[in-house]
């Protein structure tokens, strides 16, 4: 696009928006240009096959070319407009369909692009772009069960595109189907061994099946490849505190705050590892930090009124057993369809007596 400068008078922004614009018009002339070239070939088969209707054909060129072209200068709702007309006058325009899938998936109309990426793979299932767009927009709306079904079949078309595996596992992740997403996980593995994302994919998928060996080594394998990533940092902690490792989790966690001081996450499972370690002090302090930090964290509610509870029956005091209760009614609250709701229920009825 043309850079627009800041006039200083009247005449300069005349000046201004009129070379502006020839130099718009001209870019469009010329790439203009460039595309029937583009297409040309494409077009000449449909006038073989097709003798008849050709004017029609062209005129479908002319408004796909001008939409590229909208595109370009960010005229995103115009070239819109051209697309339904080329789709109007050819419904089998797979390209156009295409094109209009990218330009709402550009301004966040997800269901207009997936809808469009149907029809251009419904016309070309051969088009791994599109079935790669496909599912990342159904991944973006968090239609797991759609977008490993377009994810799938783009891996078949590229099987070693790396990132169509990677988000074909996270997609399989979600819908908690753990073996499939270890597939394709290890799978994209094989295609690069060398990225700290798939490993931390892997670590997560291994976590979820309760191979915490597994995790714990691709966690590392991770690291090794993104030291000092306070995310991969915790994941491995997580999996340190799931197998009893609680100094290696305590010690991870530490680094952790040590490069994010405002890390929520860190400061809860730091607070559950303290509980871990017997010493409540510790998890009291450490679960109230991340209440400061997210005041909507209905877990560090739920472990500070652990330890309240905890210190009160050590100091036999009445006061903290009563705050103890209060953060667990928080955090019910906060989140009341939580795990084990009924199990803190029957907790907040016992010592309420």
């Amino acid at each position: 696009m043309t850079a627009v400068g800041y006039p200083v008078s009247e005449r300069e922004t005349y000046m201004s928006k009129s070379t502006d614009n020839g130099k718009a018009k001209g870019k469009m002339r010329n790439a203009k240009a460039n595309y029937f070239l583009l297409f040309a070939f494409y077009f000449l088969v449909f006038d073989l096959l097709f003798f008849a209707g050709c004017a029609g054909k062209q005129q479908v060129v002319e408004l796909y070319v001008d939409a590229v072209m909208l595109r370009e200068l960010d005229e995103k709702d115009k070239a819109i407009e051209k697309l339904d007309s080329a789709v109007q006058s050819d419904k089998r325009f797979s390209l156009a369909y295409s094109l209009l899938g990218e330009i709402y998936q550009e301004i966040k109309d997800y269901e207009k692009s997936a809808a469009s990426y149907e029809k251009a793979t419904a016309l070309n299932p051969w088009s791994f772009g599109d079935y790669f767009n496909l599912g990342r927009v159904y991944q973006i709306m968090e239609k797991f069960a759609q977008a490993v079904r377009a994810y799938g079949r783009a891996c078949e078309l590229k099987p070693d595109h790396l990132e169509a595996h990677v988000n074909a596992a996270e997609s399989h992740y979600e819908l908690k189907d753990y073996n499939s997403a270890l597939a394709y996980g290890k799978r994209a593995e094989q295609i690069d061994p060398d990225v700290s994302e798939v490993q931390k994919l892997l670590g997560d998928v291994y976590g979820s099946q309760k191979d915490y060996d597994q995790a714990i080594a691709a966690y590392k394998r991770s690291l090794e490849i993104d030291s000092n990533n306070p995310e991969i940092m915790v994941s491995l902690a997580v999996a340190y505190l799931r197998t009893d490792r609680n100094s290696s989790a305590k010690e991870l966690l530490t680094s952790v705050i040590q490069i994010q001081p405002d890390n929520n996450t860190a400061y809860q499972y730091l607070g559950y590892c303290y509980l871990e370690l017997n010493d409540v002090d510790k998890a009291v302090e450490s679960y109230s930090r991340a209440i400061e930090i997210n005041d909507k964290d209905w877990q560090a509610y739920r472990g500070l009124g652990v330890s309240y509870m905890l210190k009160a029956f050590n100091d036999e005091d009445e006061t903290l057993k009563a705050e103890a209760i209060r953060q667990w009614r928080v955090s019910l609250d906060i989140k009341p369809d939580q795990p084990s709701r009924e199990r803190l229920l029957n907790l907040i009825q016992k010592y309420s007596k």
